[in-house]
């Protein structure tokens, strides 16, 4: 089945794509907004690399029907085809990032996407 999906055509509009395709619980939607051997660091701790691992990833993950809210985006730092986009999450979890690629069709895509930046605890020495 091939469905025709609206592309990110801002680096912006990944992040407002991701949340409406999880709020749907399309797993293969939101693995459709990664490069083929983008990396993402999720679940905590662990990465996954590679489109089908994202899909599977999302797939486990949207199971449980959660809902993401859209969180407003920090500006956006552009360097030629490359762009770093991060807003300030709700939940706490410190900030989230992304690097995304602009594609031949002039669309973006995620290359690296760390979800969760946790603030490291001091060591004790």
């Amino acid at each position: 089945m091939s469905t025709k999906r609206e592309k990110a055509m801002t680096p912006e509009d990944i992040t407002r794509l991701f949340v409406e395709r999880s709020n749907a619980g399309d797993a293969d939607g939101v693995a459709a907004l990664y490069e083929e051997d983008a990396v993402l660091a999720y679940p905590p701790g662990s990465v996954t690399v590679g489109r089908a691992a994202i899909r599977d990833l999302w797939a486990a993950v949207l199971a449980s029907a959660p809902r993401f809210e859209p969180e407003p985006p920090l500006p956006t730092l552009v360097s030629d085809d490359l762009a770093l986009t991060s807003t300030p999450p709700r939940d706490g979890a410190g900030a989230r990032a992304q690097v995304v690629r602009r594609q031949a069709d002039g669309s973006w895509l995620r290359v690296l996407d760390q979800p969760e930046f946790i603030t490291p605890t001091p060591a004790e020495g």
